[in-house]
């Protein structure tokens, strides 16, 4: 099983879409005004925002998480570009560097670099024989 892709609930799509194409996004189906597909410009996950009347009540429970080597960069250019940031490029305990900012439904977008630590850190389970 692989993980292919995240839908996202969004109010307005002709909003949204123009913030995830800042992200670098690539936009590959445009049904507006009810769903919106990008691919990743690396690998082959898609993710995808799709129109609800009123959006559901946010907790920070959830979070799309992006990854990048370049955070650092991303997130000056992001912030040239206008985008607003809850926490700028911090290493976090978990040897991840993050960066969070929120779309414009207020769903929480993690841009981040974890390298190998992202699915080998020195806590990982071993496999038993």
């Amino acid at each position: 099983m692989d993980l292919n892709q995240v839908t996202l609930p969004s109010r307005d799509l002709n909003l949204s879409i123009p913030f995830y194409l800042d992200l670098g996004l690539r936009l590959i189906v445009r049904a507006l005004p009810h769903y919106a597909r990008f691919e990743c410009p690396r690998g082959t996950a898609t993710f995808s925002l799709h129109q609800v009347e009123n959006a559901p009540e946010l907790s920070a429970g959830v979070m799309v998480y992006f990854e990048t080597r370049e955070l650092d960069q991303e997130v000056a250019r992001l912030r040239q570009l206008g985008h607003k940031f809850d926490l700028l490029p911090t290493d976090q305990p978990w040897r991840w560097r993050e960066a969070r900012l929120r779309d414009p439904d207020g769903n929480l977008i993690v841009l981040f670099w974890a390298g190998e630590d992202r699915k080998n850190p020195p806590w990982r389970l071993r496999e038993e024989a």
